[in-house]
């Protein structure tokens, strides 16, 4: 039988959500009045249509029971424990303890220039602090685990100092396990947690939230010619598929991020596709994070206008997300990300 997907569009802010609202005309999403949307686009591998909230009344049966099914999971509370998302969109600051990732290698792998770094993103309002101790950017190679922990045990000792949500950014189950010792609260694994077999059996026991983030093979090969029959309802299968295996081994919580993984084995065209409709994931029920921060595909769209630090293509796109609910984006420049939202908000209310 023929699957289908429903997706949210055509999203209202403001006091204009809140007004259509009280006349019924928009539906809530996340129990929040300040955005919801009056029309869905009901998607199949075979096609696909947009379609009026009032209009579902008219769908056949079978369809009209999966949308019913999948406004419930748009329409309800994101809870992360320890973590307020019902304002959104959280952001979440990266802070790469590496010698070479992509756009900041070197720049904090020292002792206090980690700390103080790790201060000044949350000075300038993050409030996740995703810390990494291995570059998994396109072409990288998998590092020692005794080398990765090395370039994170000194921050992760100040951690309490810090005050803040926590998140490793790791693949190895042996990092998670060193980590506890000093608390943390999220395990960001790119790998989406398939690299280390370990990895599950220790969230099972931790019971810590995590990030079902995708990624099409290791980072070393990932760009050499991603291919999908259809990128958005792969991805949804992906992670359907992955929460499902997740409840059969036992992880019955609730705490769980949902990363597409843009530039994780994706070409321009794949990137685009996602970030056009990305509201697609919230019908899955957990919330949506999205890191688009200085990546490769805003060099390609920007073309001569390309900058080092790509801020530009950074706050377009993170808006871009915001305007279809994206909960968590995961950015660099967080002062200039949070200061483009406080305007954007102010200009849609």
């Amino acid at each position: 039988m023929e699957k289908y997907y429903t997706r949210a569009c055509n999203f209202y802010y403001g006091q204009t959500s809140k007004d259509l609202l009280k006349k019924k005309q928009s539906i809530p999403f996340s129990c929040r009045k300040d955005i919801s949307f009056d029309r869905i686009e009901i998607i199949s591998r075979k096609s696909k249509k947009i379609i009026h909230i009032n209009d579902i009344k008219n769908q056949n049966s079978f369809i009209k029971k999966k949308i019913l099914l999948d406004l419930k999971n748009i329409k309800k509370k994101r809870l992360i424990e320890k973590l307020n998302i019902s304002e959104t969109p959280v952001l979440m600051g990266v802070l790469n303890l590496t010698p070479d990732s992509f756009s900041d290698g070197g720049k904090f792998n020292k002792k206090m220039k980690s700390f103080l770094q790790a201060k000044k993103l949350i000075n300038d309002g993050c409030r996740i602090l995703d810390v990494g101790g291995e570059s998994t950017r396109p072409g990288s190679k998998t590092i020692n685990e005794n080398v990765e922990w090395k370039r994170i045990k000194f921050l992760l000792s100040k951690s309490k100092k810090l005050k803040t949500f926590l998140s490793i950014d790791t693949r190895k189950s042996f990092i998670m396990k060193n980590a506890l010792k000093y608390g943390f609260n999220l395990v960001n694994d790119v790998s989406g947690l398939n690299y280390d077999k370990s990895t599950i059996s220790f969230l099972r026991k931790t019971k810590i939230a995590f990030v079902i983030h995708h990624s099409q093979g290791s980072p070393e090969f990932m760009q050499l010619k991603p291919s999908y029959k259809n990128v958005v309802l792969d991805i949804y299968d992906y992670f359907e598929n992955k929460i499902k295996e997740l409840r059969s081994k036992g992880i019955n919580h609730n705490n769980i991020i949902l990363d597409p993984g843009i530039g994780f084995g994706k070409n321009l065209k794949h990137n685009i596709t996602l970030l056009n409709n990305i509201s697609i994931f919230h019908s899955l029920g957990f919330p949506v994070m999205l890191g688009t921060s200085r990546k490769k595909f805003i060099k390609e769209l920007s073309g001569n206008n390309d900058s080092i630090e790509r801020l530009g293509g950074t706050i377009a796109s993170s808006l871009f997300a915001v305007m279809q609910g994206v909960q968590i984006l995961r950015v660099h420049d967080v002062n200039e990300v949070k200061q483009s939202i406080k305007v954007f908000n102010a200009l849609r209310s």
